[in-house]
This record gives structure tokens, sequence and C-alpha cells, in this order.
């Protein structure tokens, strides 16, 4: 079994290389042209994911988060968010490594079967890394506006920030 699940991606590329050549379809030229066109949108992207990555470690250097944390708690409090993963909710639509790193230090200090644990863990599920995630979709579509994608975006976080600690607390009556 573990042969064949290591072997499972090399049969799956010589069986479309196979179907490939059984069409006479060019495999090699058109594999060219694929990375040729993946370049191209690497390209494209990279100028805003280098612009990104570099505001996250200023921000986190800075100390702006964690003064960000402790004006943000209060608001959140009363919206059901536990105000120690406030951290988290301003890291995680800017970078899904960091919101890991977050979260796990969240469970580390908490514990995974405290409420702020809990509720951590179930953050990372529902969003996405909402500026990484616009910055690569522009980026490849070439779109520069925008204006109405951020606010939306940041929205559906909030709602699934609020909504995993709404979770937690049906699930384990914290």
């Amino acid at each position: 079994m573990a042969l064949l699940l290591n072997m499972l991606v090399p049969l799956i590329m010589a069986g479309v290389a196979l179907y490939a050549a059984g069409r006479r379809v060019d495999v090699y030229s058109a594999l060219v042209d694929g990375a040729g066109a993946g370049l191209g949108v690497m390209a494209r992207i990279v100028p805003a994911l280098i612009a990104l990555l570099t505001a996250v470690y200023m921000l986190r250097a800075s100390g702006a988060l964690e003064l960000a944390a402790r004006a943000l708690a209060p608001v959140l409090t009363r919206l059901g968010i536990p105000p120690e993963t406030v951290p988290l909710l301003l890291v995680r639509p800017v970078s899904g490594s960091a919101a890991l790193g977050v979260g796990a230090e969240l469970i580390q200090t908490y514990g995974p079967d405290s409420t702020v644990g809990r509720t951590a863990a179930v953050m990372l599920g529902p969003t996405a890394t909402t500026f990484y995630t616009i910055a690569v979709y522009f980026g490849a579509a070439g779109g520069r506006r925008t204006r109405h994608a951020v606010p939306a975006a940041l929205c559906a976080d909030l709602a699934g920030f609020v909504a995993a600690c709404w979770a937690v607390r049906l699930c384990f009556g914290t």
C-alpha cells in the first residue's frame, strides 16, 4: 500500500503523458508553454507578495500588532470573541504562517482544551489569508482596483471569526 501511495503522482503523470501522446499532442511543447505562462503569472504576483510580507514583518517587529490588540479587546469582547485571540484576528487576514504561529502560541499558552485554545483552532479554519488571496487573484488577473473586494473580504473574515466563537460555545458550552 505504501509503495502505491509513493508512486501515485508519478503514475498519474505517466498516465497523462501517455494519454496526450495517444492523442498526438506534443507533450514537451505543452509543458514548456505552460511553464512559460506560469512564469508570467509569477512575475505579476511577486511584487504584491513582497510588499505584503514586508508589511507583516514590520508590523510585528514594531509592536503595532500588540498595541492594536489591546485597543480592540473591549469591542471584541462584546462580540463574544475572547480578547486573547485578538493577535490571531489581526494577523490571519495578512499572513497564514504568522497566524499558525500565533494560534500555536495561544494553544500552548492556554491549552488545547481551553476556550481560547479551541477558539483559536476553529478560527484558523473558516477564514483565509485575505490580503494574500487578493494579491494572488488580482495579480494573476492583472487587476488593480480592489476597492470593494477588500472590505467585503474583511467582513467575511469577521463573520468567520464570530461564527468560530459561536461554534465553540455551542459545541463545548463555554
